[in-house]
């Protein structure tokens, strides 16, 4: 499994490493083997619930990316079998075809509809500029909706000479007037704004159904999933979210649901209270929308509520009362009886039900993430589990005793026989103000606690967001190569609630920076922590908190600070996600620059004494490259040991390649042996 033909198209600011190395062990999960690694996910059950089809995620070593192919099996996981390439399949309401995204003419992805019969006849449906997405079929199965941008920009009329005959002339410049929505959320790549679309099942040329400047898809609350949007059963009218007011794309706790009529093209607003609405998914009789959302906050982080709403109008009912977690991926049962969605949960994502009437109920329980659930008519549900010890993997849950889960795949279990996994426990420790916080601590296969071990302490990105239970290579990884890991959920973290999220409102870095201290404490408490042998290191918000750490303590021999921000003002400017829309500050830098550089890591870089290396893609638009530039060239004017790394093809993070992957891995691995015990 060893991966001889690595090429290394890496750029990095100064002679580093020139050939960093891990020697494969074929008990541990070593580097190369993430080539082997495969993942299982979308699955999708027919109606009848006899058929399940999902998608297979594996490594193509010879064009250094991932593949996507849809598999099927029945319902028992038998007859398990390829059925064509793609990803993001849905089924017919009738259960005889399936659509699915695929690369097709032109270049990109377009929508294909598969047959499941025997013949298994393909049909390209879309041949689109722009890649679509979030494909939804109709109620009576004769046409497919999807999202896609829509490219826009100013029409200025200027004058210019023609260019001679056969000459060739610089590629005229993109003009930009507003802020657009960005095509796959990676970078300003198509200026423009997503809108939903229809088209025949059977192909032709697609209905845009809604127009404008502004964006179907509420973004900005951390909720997983796709655009919020869903066909009305009569198939005469579709449910949208988004927010049409002026400036929307800086906007980003507004949003509406809107109901737009398919004849007329005349849209409806649904939602009367300024707020953040998104989500709409009506019941399958028609009569009662459910939604999620919050009024209008300018807090930075809120957990979403439930509602119902009768489609004939009238005051929306809270439905999660008491219950402080966000619903996600909600999905009305067959009955009309209430509604499925999965929830985080302190590190973990179980399956729960909403009665229309009565308290919400938890299906399965756990120490796994549960995710992507489908469900058919026969009360069968398909969905993703995975744990500590588990990569993604589909599971099969009985919705009348939902305690039985049944896996059915295994697409690792030939990696994962006879590899010697980390083994992970759980923490809570105690940190200022009282806090509880969780984390986890992955200990090396050959572990004993009766000697020191270096410990790495890997923190979150988001800062919105959760790590969770799930099974990771990085920290299996790190574990093979004799590191104790960290990982935790300091307050800003997802799945504990409003106030422990919103804890960093107008104070991030904050708090987080001492719940992640405090857990070091915790783990070196234990005794086993060699304290001359700790690093640090995270990416995007980790990002900014490992640089954030070694500004403010030097406990650590090193630091990899991986797709950071490190300058708030810059940032706002130049990243794909206009800062001002976060909130992040009471006021804009132009009022009172004192929060947004108080917060700014760069700014703090005259205390940093810890080797640094900088780790960002070239294509980052989200914490854009100089971001780290500005702060490797800080390092370097103080005298900092410190390397830049710099991603060939990388968008945000640094692991959409398996190549890349693997180098960030070893590439750290080195950083941190060079510093090991040292001192400046």
């Amino acid at each position: 499994m060893s991966y001889r033909h690595l090429t290394t198209a890496l750029f990095v600011c100064v002679p580093l490493i020139a050939a960093a190395q891990v020697k494969p062990a074929d008990t541990l999960f070593t580097v190369e083997r993430y080539l082997d690694f495969e993942t299982a996910g979308s699955p999708r059950i027919a109606p009848d619930g006899n058929l399940v089809v999902f998608v297979r995620r594996t490594v193509d070593r010879m064009k250094d990316s991932w593949e996507n192919s849809i598999w099927a099996m029945n319902a028992d996981g038998s007859n398990l079998r390829f059925l064509v390439k793609g990803a993001d399949p849905a089924w017919s309401p009738d259960g005889t075809r399936i659509a699915y995204l695929a690369p097709g003419e032109p270049a990109g992805n377009q929508i294909f509809v598969r047959t499941m019969d025997a013949e298994g006849a393909i049909t390209q449906v879309t041949r689109v500029e722009q890649p679509p997405s979030d494909v939804k079929w109709s109620p009576d199965g004769l046409w497919l909706g999807f999202a896609m941008v829509v490219p826009s920009g100013p029409e200025w009329k200027v004058a210019l000479p023609q260019p001679p005959a056969g000459a060739t002339w610089t590629k005229a410049p993109r003009l930009v007037e507003k802020l657009h929505a960005k095509a796959d959320g990676r970078g300003w790549l198509v200026p423009g704004y997503t809108h939903l679309f229809t088209v025949t099942a059977t192909g032709g040329t697609p209905r845009q159904i809604t127009s404008g400047d502004w964006n179907v898809g509420a973004r900005g609350t951390g909720l997983p999933g796709p655009v919020g949007w869903d066909w009305m059963p009569d198939g005469r009218s579709v449910l949208v979210d988004g927010n049409d007011e002026p400036n929307a794309e800086l906007l980003r706790q507004v949003s509406s649901i809107y109901q737009v009529d398919l004849e007329t093209l005349s849209r409806r607003t649904l939602t009367t209270t300024r707020g953040f609405w998104t989500r709409p998914a009506v019941s399958p009789d028609g009569k009662t929308l459910a939604f999620l959302g919050f009024a209008f906050t300018r807090q930075t982080y809120k957990v979403a509520d439930l509602y119902l709403m009768p489609m004939t109008g009238g005051a929306p009912v809270l439905r999660s009362q008491g219950f402080d977690r966000a619903p996600a991926q909600l999905i009305w049962a067959p009955d009309n009886s209430g509604l499925y969605f999965t929830a985080e949960d302190r590190g973990t994502s179980n399956l729960h039900f909403a009665p229309v009437t009565g308290p919400i109920r938890q299906l399965t329980t756990g120490t796994h993430m549960v995710t992507g659930p489908s469900i058919s008519r026969k009360s069968l549900a398909v969905a993703v589990r995975t744990h500590f010890a588990a990569p993604p993997d589909v599971i099969r849950i009985d919705l009348k005793k939902p305690s039985q889960i049944v896996q059915l795949t295994h697409v690792n279990d030939d990696l994962l026989a006879g590899t010697r996994l980390g083994e992970v426990e759980e923490i809570w420790y105690r940190s200022t103000g009282g806090a509880q916080v969780q984390g986890w601590i992955v200990k090396p296969p050959f572990f004993t606690p009766d000697r020191k071990w270096p410990l790495i302490l890997e923190i979150h990105g988001g800062p919105h967001g959760m790590y969770n239970v799930g099974f990771d290579p990085m920290y299996q990884n790190f574990a093979a190569m004799g590191y104790v890991t960290l990982y935790t959920n300091p307050r800003g973290s997802t799945g504990y609630g409003t106030d422990f999220g919103n804890a960093i409102d107008k104070n991030y870095p904050g708090v987080d920076y001492e719940d992640l201290m405090a857990g070091v404490d915790s783990v070196v408490g234990r005794g086993y922590v060699d304290t001359k042998q700790m690093f640090v290191t995270g990416c995007s918000g980790g990002g900014v908190l490992s640089s954030w750490v070694i500004a403010h303590t030097d406990r650590f021999a090193a630091a990899a600070v991986r797709c950071p921000v490190t300058d708030w003002i810059s940032f706002s400017g130049t990243s794909d996600i206009p800062l001002f829309g976060f909130n992040w500050f009471e006021k804009p830098y132009w009022e009172d620059p004192m929060p947004w550089l108080e917060h700014s890591t760069l700014y703090h870089v005259g205390k940093v004494n810890t080797p640094t290396l900088l780790m960002t893609g070239e294509l980052d638009l989200r914490t854009p490259m100089g971001q780290t530039d500005q702060y490797f060239a800080a390092l370097k004017l103080r005298g900092v040991p410190t390397a830049e790394v710099r991603f060939e093809g990388e968008y945000h993070g640094t692991g959409s390649k398996p190549s890349n992957w693997m180098r960030t891995q070893v590439y750290m691995m080195e950083w941190f042996r060079r510093w090991s015990g040292q001192r400046r």
